[in-house]
């Protein structure tokens, strides 16, 4: 069963994906991380990539778009997905629905991790020491928060009206998270 993971940066979208990976023997398919493995190999759609996250901005929705299709086209990841961060867009929502519907796949379950942005801030700073990660300075995670919830607002109201759409406050604890997706999908 495919599962989409969504909220603002830092809300523990990776800490809940990658739990669920390990616990369903599902792919966590991470924009993040596939954007900054295309940065890392200094391609030309990574230098794109890299002034756009340096500015604050999402990535364009044709460069995502292209890197999860894909993904999703692998048989052997076929209905094991659990998008961490994608979609971000509402553009990018429809064209997850089309490439579902192409791939005769189907989203399980919808969980919006809504946390607020005072602690959003305090966990990326924590973040920054402990992953070490560029993208994670002050002024681009104000700029990446804000930017999320203006762009993500119609995301939200598309997936919100499903009744697969589960809405749980991502201030909670990392546990106490994971015990109300786990209640949702009944692993």
């Amino acid at each position: 069963m495919n599962t989409i993971l969504f909220g603002p940066p830092g809300a523990g979208k990776g800490t809940q994906a990658k739990y669920l990976a390990k616990k369903t023997n599902g792919f966590q398919i991470s924009t993040g991380d596939i954007l900054r493995q295309e940065i890392q190999k200094n391609s030309e759609i990574g230098k794109e990539i890299i002034n756009d996250m340096n500015e604050g901005k999402f990535v364009n929705d044709k460069i995502v778009n292209k890197l999860i299709e894909k993904i999703i086209f692998d048989p052997n990841k076929k209905n094991k997905l659990i998008f961490d961060g994608y979609p971000r867009s509402l553009s990018q929502a429809k064209q997850l629905d089309i490439l579902l519907k192409n791939s005769k796949q189907k989203i399980g379950h919808i969980f919006f991790l809504n946390v607020n942005k005072n602690t959003i801030i305090k966990r990326i700073e924590k973040r920054k020491i402990i992953e070490k990660r560029l993208d994670d300075n002050l002024d681009t995670i104000i700029k990446r928060y804000d930017t999320y919830m203006k762009t993500t607002k119609p995301v939200l109201d598309f997936y919100s009206k499903n009744v697969n759409f589960h809405e749980i406050d991502g201030g909670l604890e990392i546990a106490e998270i994971t015990s109300k997706i786990e209640t949702f999908l009944n692993v």
